[in-house]
């Protein structure tokens, strides 16, 4: 064992560890057997072996251990309770997106559209401009694409889908608000008449335990009472037989 740490040690060294391993080779030519050298050396690379062994089973453990724990982590990641609200908040959102675009296309701004034109003659929303500089085409009219202007139809458009998606959010949350508190409500009746039917019955069974407790204790004490009564009359039927 000594000498196959030495050989082991010397060669993770350097010069000079690497004469040391020469002279304990040339130890071992001398003064070792060629049958000892050979046993030695197999005793060695078997040590070596098994040392590799070791460590490439270490690294496949880790490796593993690794992508277990990604894989483990992602799990809990894609279950998690909030990453699926988000998911089913993100669906629920877009079909909300098209229920409200074809509220306000086809309903309200049509409403909005005949409004404006009885009031400021126009046909729609996307006819109102103020232009700042206007350029006409050949055919005599305007130019949308090189003229500058504002487009008030666009913002007034902007301002009425927001206040459109605004309310509906609100009535939707609002109704949702009062079903989630009426079903709390309830809820809380249901476990609160549990609780009062339990805690009934546990005053009920006391009672019972209690009422049967004193008939119990009322029907030893009759009981002791009838004894001792029975003893005195014998007592006394005992003195008067020791008089005569």
């Amino acid at each position: 064992m000594g000498l196959l740490f030495l050989l082991k040690f010397a060669k993770i060294l350097d010069k000079r560890g690497k004469e040391c391993y020469i002279f304990i080779r040339n130890f071992q030519e001398v003064y070792m057997g060629k049958a000892d050298m050979e046993h030695l050396q197999a005793r060695i690379e078997a040590a070596e072996q098994a040392e590799r062994k070791d460590r490439t089973k270490k690294m496949k453990k880790e490796l593993k251990a690794k992508k277990d724990g990604f894989f483990k982590d992602f799990k809990k990641f894609i279950t998690r309770g909030n990453v699926l609200d988000m998911a089913v908040g993100v669906i629920v959102g877009g079909a909300f997106t098209a229920i409200i675009n074809a509220l306000s296309n086809n309903i309200l701004k049509p409403i909005i559209n005949w409004i404006l034109a009885l009031i400021i003659g126009t046909d729609s929303l996307s006819e109102v401009f103020t232009y700042l500089k206007v350029v006409y085409a050949a055919d005599g009219t305007i130019d949308l694409a090189q003229s500058i202007y504002i487009d008030w139809g666009a913002f007034i458009n902007a301002i009425i889908n927001f206040l459109l998606i605004a309310f509906t959010l609100f009535v939707i949350v609002r109704i949702i608000n009062n079903v989630r508190k009426r079903l709390d409500a309830k809820e809380l009746a249901e476990a609160a008449a549990k609780a009062k039917a339990e805690e009934e019955k546990k005053k009920a069974e006391e009672a019972a335990k209690a009422e049967a407790a004193a008939a119990a204790a009322k029907a030893e004490a009759d009981r002791l009472a009838a004894f001792f009564a029975n003893v005195e009359k014998q007592t006394k039927l005992l003195e008067e037989l020791a008089k005569k």
